[in-house]
């Protein structure tokens, strides 16, 4: 397996290995090294289970940080949505990564490469195998922005659950109600590293001010802003006014 082989994959998945031998054996399932025992890498049961403990790790460090005002159990039922087997083989399927999967004969002529299992175990060893090419040299960073970019729009929906509050469509019956208007979101400030971004966003109406909100997406942002809106309205700190 060349440089040019792995381009496209590495491409999609914002990383390039240093060192090879670590990709191959992320992505050789035991029935090719059964089929195989003289190959160049085991096989990818080890890095699944070390990959298995990283995902759960950065998983966890960044629902604390998007969700702060929810509690541990919320936070569990989250993560294992996020990292349950189905979602995680939808990325893979979306990084391509079937395609360079080394399996048995009779992993292929099964399907294998469209197997939800073997595709989720796969990406997890995948990443397990970016932590560990990457740790001397930057510890958990590299593994973190990867998992973070793959995840990144499951992340921005974890915390909405059936019977969770939409704060921003919450607000704009609010308003539509009472003005048959809408309202309008404004990104004030924008900083960070792409991987680390913070966004800080307010909330208008009629060219007025009405709720203030940070978060590390302009979603997580508005949404924060809506809620501030919708506090200081109920409590009587703010009046909207026709």
């Amino acid at each position: 397996m060349d440089e040019q082989d792995t381009a496209p994959l590495f491409e999609r998945l914002g990383y390039t290995f240093q060192d090879l031998s670590l990709f191959r054996q992320s992505i050789t399932h035991k029935s090719f090294a059964n089929e195989n025992p003289h190959q160049d890498s085991g096989d990818n049961e080890r890095l699944e289970f070390l990959g298995d403990a990283v995902l759960d790790l950065v998983v966890s460090d960044l629902l604390m940080e998007r969700l702060a005002e929810s509690s541990e159990g919320e936070l569990s039922k989250f993560r294992a949505r996020l990292v349950s087997a189905a979602p995680l083989a939808e990325i893979a399927r979306n990084l391509g990564l079937g395609a360079y999967l080394r399996i048995g004969r009779g992993e292929e002529r099964s399907g294998g490469r469209e197997k939800i299992s073997l595709l989720a175990d796969a990406l997890e060893a995948l990443l397990a195998a970016i932590f560990l090419d990457s740790r001397n040299r930057n510890g958990m960073a590299e593994v973190t922005r990867v998992i973070e970019a793959l995840l990144a729009r499951n992340l921005e929906s974890a915390g909405q659950v059936p019977g969770s509050v939409d704060f921003k469509t919450e607000l704009q019956e609010v308003v539509q109600k009472r003005f048959k208007e809408t309202v309008r979101y404004r990104v004030t400030r924008e900083d960070g590293p792409d991987h680390e971004k913070r966004f800080e966003v307010t909330v208008c109406f009629k060219e007025r001010e009405f709720g203030r909100g940070a978060g590390r997406s302009k979603k997580q942002a508005e949404q924060a802003a809506a809620k501030q809106a919708l506090e200081d309205f109920r409590s009587g700190k703010l009046r909207m006014e026709p």
